[in-house]
């Protein structure tokens, strides 16, 4: 017998007919003699729905009220899936976040998880119950509903594992699992059986879509096994673990993530003087733009040219922020450009091979693709290139590290 924690998307509960069918599923792993946790997100398009009336009386809405009324959606879902399993013979109790009691901090509609009290699941778990719980939700400490953004509910999902102790948390999507890239673009990507907490991280934070960061970061953190598994297809998934220190041969490079929705901008000839830095960034910071990557030349005249990235959709308002902060600076000019991707490599493999970098540039350039950015972690190698070039460039590099042939260890 073990414990695991299920957790559904909104399109895996999307209908009635799916939801059944989540029960049937469900109800499976609690015949083989499992204790289940189901956590649930909202029916496909019904948060966007609620979004929208919100925003047809108040723009923008007040954000207590705002997590009042998201938060129904998933309290629809947990009746129904209670309901269908119910109907199975299968009993079942639901609970919201606050019946829970996720408690969470006071930030309404990116909320953090504080503490989860699991005396109530414990319970109905020894009582022989599949315990359903609303996901994206909590309760701060003056009992206000909170909720925890975009995706929230695999963050619920893997904050009740840990919390469980559970032997699993498997997050069920409409995927079969994590990829060595995306299959949409190479048609070779590989399903990958395993793949790290600091590979998935990676991935997750420079383009992947499979699973959020946070939640990544919580099972990191807390070490949650994590396994993605595809809604209505059986099959063993991806499990997401600690390195595996006795696996002698892995691949070099996992994955290949991107990213389209990149901007570049560059303020050229600016005075080499301490604390430029700041004084260009601060501004954009102050306005709630986020920087990625940044690169910093400094010229023989004492200049220096200051380059970063930000999303395409800040691209304008940061620019006009550097064209202000350039003119206090005394720089030459701004330029930009918003016809750019970023291409990273990602494995736990690179700390113990040389010239990973090195194949990469030769794979890019044999490709006749140029560099504009370049920045580089412990696991992972990024660079930025003329968008129009993203799909050769992610098709040339799955080539080059031989990533479509499962075990192989990629000699840089």
């Amino acid at each position: 017998m073990a414990l695991i924690v299920q957790k559904y998307g909104g399109t895996s509960v999307g209908t009635v007919e799916r939801i059944e069918a989540v029960a049937e599923k469900v109800k499976g792993f609690r015949e083989r003699g499992d204790d289940v946790v189901v956590v649930v997100s909202a029916m496909s398009g019904e948060t966007n729905r609620l979004i929208g009336l919100a925003q047809e009386i108040q723009s923008p809405p007040t954000a207590r009220e705002m997590d009042v009324l998201v938060s129904t959606g998933e309290q629809v879902t947990i009746a129904l899936l209670c309901m269908a399993l119910n109907k199975r013979g299968c009993p079942a109790r639901s609970y919201t976040g606050s019946q829970v009691r996720i408690l969470t901090d006071d930030a309404h509609t990116k909320a953090r998880i504080r503490d989860i009290d699991d005396e109530n699941i414990r319970r109905d778990l020894k009582a022989g119950r599949v315990v359903v719980v609303a996901g994206f939700q909590g309760v701060d400490e003056e009992g206000n509903i909170t909720t925890l953004g975009r995706g929230g509910s695999d963050t619920t999902g893997v904050a009740l594992a840990a919390a469980l102790k559970a032997d699993e948390c498997q997050i069920y999507t409409d995927v079969d699992g994590v990829y060595t890239t995306d299959p949409r673009v190479v048609d070779s990507a590989r399903r990958m059986d395993r793949i790290t907490f600091e590979e998935m991280l990676e991935m997750a934070s420079l383009g992947s879509k499979v699973l959020q960061i946070r939640a990544v970061e919580f099972a990191g953190k807390y070490k949650v096994p994590l396994r993605v598994l595809h809604s209505f297809q059986d099959g063993p998934g991806t499990l997401i673990t600690i390195e595996d220190d006795s696996a002698v041969e892995r691949p070099v490079i996992s994955g290949i993530a991107f990213n389209r929705d990149e901007a570049k901008l560059t303020v050229l000839g600016v005075p080499d003087i301490p604390g430029v830095a700041s004084r260009i960034l601060g501004p954009v910071s102050e306005a709630n733009v986020e920087v990625d990557m940044i690169v910093q030349n400094i010229g023989d005249d004492q200049t220096t040219d200051f380059t970063f990235t930000v999303h395409r959709n800040d691209y304008e308002k940061a620019s006009e922020i550097l064209q202000r902060v350039s003119a206090e600076l005394g720089a030459k000019e701004v330029v930009g450009n918003n016809k750019i991707a970023k291409v990273s490599i990602v494995g736990v493999g690179m700390r113990s091979h040389a010239g990973v970098a090195s194949k990469m540039f030769t794979a890019l350039a044999d490709d006749s693709i140029n560099i504009q950015l370049i920045s580089t972690s412990e696991i992972k190698i990024s660079v930025i290139i003329a968008e129009k070039y993203l799909e050769l460039a992610v098709r040339g590099l799955h080539s080059a590290f031989e990533l479509d042939q499962a075990d192989v260890v990629s000699e840089a």
